[in-house]
């Protein structure tokens, strides 16, 4: 599977979608560049909430490997949403090429590091990492393999995945969220949201007896997505999502002028709940008008 990614990350092909090498080296030789910022948080949120799924192809017994590829430093907090990825037993490998950060790099990536972070310093030399990186994952996967249990769960639905969300008491700066629980309790929920035109995701982590949380502190008149991710000791289930939209800030109301005179007058309206000060900005009147 392959993601691309800038302030908002694109899903190019899922786990399921090619089913042989040729495949995937003609859907590579196809790939269209995606220019634009590095959001590496987000993207690395995506790809756990999108392409590490059942429905995209990912087999809940199967090991889970994540290969970073940038030549930049990211622009929100990416080892904060690594970190979430390495405690769900997911391996990180990161790739920095001409201005990748180092030290970011090696925050995002699993232990060991000397396995697991690479730095070329432009596009041509990856060709150089090939052989070694294959060398590497392919023994990691055995490596993880056996470490396994067997018995991981490998059904979702009803047993692992919580329903019916509710998005309510909407306000300018908060919501609430509720759910209806899997019939097996998980360890803990990862409640993640951000606004849908790109921002830096935010998550709150409750146990599994907890089937509701407050988001507080949101930002006004924007839309935000909202995913509530079940984590199991071996699994992850199907996550909730959702969408909705604070509502905009209280504006002042019946603005009135009055005690006019040839440079002054008087403004008076009902108050915006909330408003602690008030900017007012005047302009002369339309061309033609008087003074």
């Amino acid at each position: 599977g392959l993601s691309q990614y800038s302030s908002d990350p694109r899903t190019e092909w899922d786990l399921s979608s090619h089913s042989t090498r040729e495949q995937v080296l003609e859907a590579v030789r196809n790939l269209r560049y995606k220019g634009g910022n590095t959001f590496t948080g987000l993207a690395l949120t995506h790809v756990l909430e999108q392409n590490l799924k059942p429905d995209a192809g990912a087999r809940l017994e199967a090991e889970k490997l994540v290969i970073l590829l940038t030549d930049g430093k990211s622009q929100d907090d990416a080892s904060l949403a690594a970190q979430t990825l390495k405690n769900l037993g997911i391996e990180i490998f990161a790739i920095g090429v001409k201005n990748a950060d180092e030290a970011e790099l090696r925050q995002v990536a699993s232990e060991p590091l000397e396995l697991t972070v690479y730095n070329v310093l432009d596009f041509p030399l990856l060709s150089s990492l090939v052989s070694k990186l294959t060398r590497v994952l392919c023994t990691r996967i055995k490596e993880r393999s056996h470490k396994e249990s067997t018995d991981t769960p490998v059904n979702t639905g009803p047993q692992l995945s919580p329903t019916d969300l509710k998005i309510s008491a909407v306000t300018s700066k908060s919501m609430h969220l509720a759910w209806s629980p899997p019939l097996r309790p998980p360890r803990k929920y990862r409640v993640v949201y951000y606004p849908s035109k790109g921002g830096t995701p935010k998550e709150v982590v409750l146990e599994g007896a907890v089937s509701s949380v407050q988001l507080s502190n949101l930002t006004s008149h924007t839309e935000y997505l909202v995913s509530v991710i079940p984590v199991y000791d071996t699994a992850v289930g199907d996550g909730l999502r959702g969408v909705t939209s604070t509502l905009p800030l209280s504006p002042p109301r019946s603005l009135r002028v009055s005690e006019l005179s040839h440079n002054s007058l008087r403004l008076s309206w009902k108050a915006a709940q909330g408003a602690t000060h008030y900017l007012v900005l005047c302009s002369a009147a339309p061309d033609g008008a008087e003074d």
